[in-house]
């Protein structure tokens, strides 16, 4: 296996990668075309924000179906999991390049293996059409979204005033009980950065973190298009790049993964923190999905969203998990990871 680095400054990393490593500068990226078997890695810590993005479009060009990962010693990434959706294997952050790190042969391999194995399970996951929302039953609820101008922005709903929203629900499970491997002061806050990171993922979808367990929590997402299509994505991604968030993000090294589960509903608005005891159909069936039917490592979706919810390009993604609670469900096919996980 040949191992390139691009860099406009490569003597602190021809320290941490194995001697069989070749060094370029950054500036030869677009004329490097690798072969089978090869991985590529790009050093973004010296680059300006217009040559990053530059050079992030050619290395997803040059390398496609081809290992490839991202070295980022300043952690000025702010969404790693969006590295991952677009094709990356590997990310060498901060936390990684410290002190005495080095990035040896055998994570180098098991990146390769893992990018190769994420193809392998896209081309058979093609195959499912048979149980796919490709189906053509997949989510024809009849519901229809209200009209944009409906929802005022978070600022301006009126406390008790009832309104359709999106229920996001989340939480973190691991492949062996969290409870039972750390104590109460380290799950704490554990469950923190997890919320920090699910609500700069949904910022962009204009999530409102609504409820929170302390084990679980519950988003608001705007009955809007645009809003449900960003908070769906953010969370695939998520699910995408599960290995990274939990030990780089999160800061456990238990095999742990995400259960999100999406349902649509009305209900009577309270604000954050004054919640309550809320009555509504809609947020117990919410946390009855997430808590007894929702996979680890998939988001689970009701029969009860609106048709237009699913971007057609991800349908394909969501294969039939039968029925709950008298409603239809979808799940997103599992992805495949290097090694075993949840």
């Amino acid at each position: 296996m040949d191992i390139y680095v691009f860099s406009k400054k490569t003597a602190a990393l021809k320290t941490m990668f194995p001697k069989t490593a070749m060094f370029m500068d950054a500036k030869e990226l677009p004329n490097h075309f690798p072969d089978n078997g090869n991985i590529t890695y790009l050093d973004i810590s010296n680059l300006t924000d217009a040559e990053m993005k530059k050079a992030l479009a050619q290395i997803k060009k040059n390398c496609k179906d081809k290992p490839w990962g991202i070295i980022d010693p300043k952690g000025s990434v702010k969404d790693i999991a969006a590295l991952f959706f677009e094709g990356a294997c590997d990310y060498l952050g901060a936390g990684i390049l410290k002190g005495s790190a080095s990035v040896d042969l055998k994570r180098i391999k098991e990146a390769s293996l893992w990018q190769s194995k994420l193809i392998s399970s896209a081309k058979n996951a093609s195959d499912e059409d048979s149980s796919s929302a490709s189906s053509g039953d997949f989510l024809k609820s009849g519901i229809k979204l209200p009209p944009e101008k409906s929802f005022p922005g978070w600022k301006k709903v009126q406390v008790g005033q009832n309104m359709p929203f999106y229920l996001l629900y989340c939480s973190l499970q691991g492949k062996t009980d969290l409870d039972t491997r750390l104590n109460d002061k380290v799950l704490a806050q554990v469950h923190k950065r997890f919320l920090a990171h699910l609500e700069d993922n949904f910022y962009d979808g204009e999530g409102l973190l609504w409820m929170n367990s302390g084990k679980d929590c519950l988003f608001l997402i705007p009955p809007r298009i645009k809003c449900v299509e960003d908070a769906i994505k953010a969370s695939i991604s998520m699910i995408v790049s599960a290995p990274l968030i939990v030990f780089e993000t999160l800061g456990i090294k238990i095999p742990s993964n995400f259960i999100f589960a999406l349902h649509y509903g009305t209900l009577n608005y309270k604000p954050p923190g004054k919640t309550g005891t809320v009555v509504s159909d809609a947020v117990n069936f919410i946390f009855h999905l997430g808590n007894k039917k929702a996979e680890p490592g998939r988001l689970t979706v009701s029969g009860d969203l609106p048709d237009k919810t699913i971007p057609h390009i991800l349908q394909d993604c969501f294969t039939s998990a039968g029925s709950f609670e008298n409603r239809k469900i979808w799940h997103t096919k599992k992805f495949s990871y290097a090694k075993p996980w949840v």
